[in-house]
Parts: C-alpha cells; sequence; structure tokens
C-alpha cells in the first residue's frame, strides 16, 4: 500500500488555513498550495496522474482494455500490476525483477509492503 505521496499541482488551488492552526495574525488569509492535500477534489485525479506517469517511467505499459492493468515484458520476463486506488497488487515470473521494481517504488513513494 502507497502512504504518501506527493501531487504537483498544475493549477492554481487556495484554502483558508484550518480553524484549529489559525492565529490573530493569519486567520483571514488564504495560501497558495504547491502540492494538492488529501481530500481535494483534484487529489485523486492527480493521484492518478503521478502514478501513470512513475510507472510508465520504471517501462510499464498501461492496458488499453483495463486502465488499472499495467504490464512490463524484458528478457521473457513479466511483471503485472493490477492497481485499486492505493493498493497495488504486483506479479511475475521473476522474483528479482520484482524486488527491484519495489525498490523503485520505495524510491518513489513511502510504501508499505
Amino acid at each position: 500500500m502507497i502512504t504518501h505521496f506527493t501531487r504537483d499541482l498544475e493549477e492554481d488551488v487556495y484554502m483558508t488555513i484550518p480553524q484549529e492552526f489559525a492565529s490573530k495574525d493569519n486567520k483571514n488569509k488564504v495560501y497558495k498550495l504547491v502540492k494538492s492535500l488529501y481530500g481535494l477534489k483534484q487529489a485523486p485525479r492527480k493521484w492518478n496522474e503521478k502514478l501513470v506517469a512513475v510507472f510508465k517511467e520504471n517501462g510499464f505499459v498501461q492496458s488499453a482494455n483495463d486502465h488499472s492493468l499495467f504490464t512490463k515484458s524484458k528478457d521473457n520476463k513479466i511483471i503485472a500490476l493490477l492497481v485499486y486506488v492505493d493498493d497495488i497488487v504486483v506479479t511475475g515470473n521473476c522474483l528479482n525483477e520484482i524486488d527491484e521494481f519495489k525498490s523503485f517504488l520505495k524510491f518513489k513513494f513511502n510504501i508499505k509492503d
């Protein structure tokens, strides 16, 4: 399970500071976000864009029939990924390739295996 990731914003998103963090100096201010926050309407779309980009960077191809399925084939070694929200099922015919991919994911995201 991927527990933390950055979501880069392409559009301007502003927010007021949550009341529990507000002081008399900042309670009437708004802040421009540089990263998406969990719960924003942009978050699921940004998460998907980021995840797909990371998979493609590692050589995976997204299935045209099932957009949650990604495959990578190299030298008769196959890895398949199935994504459901923030969980990923990883399978393949070469444990070393799977371990290399999981190391790559750990470098990109804070994951729990």
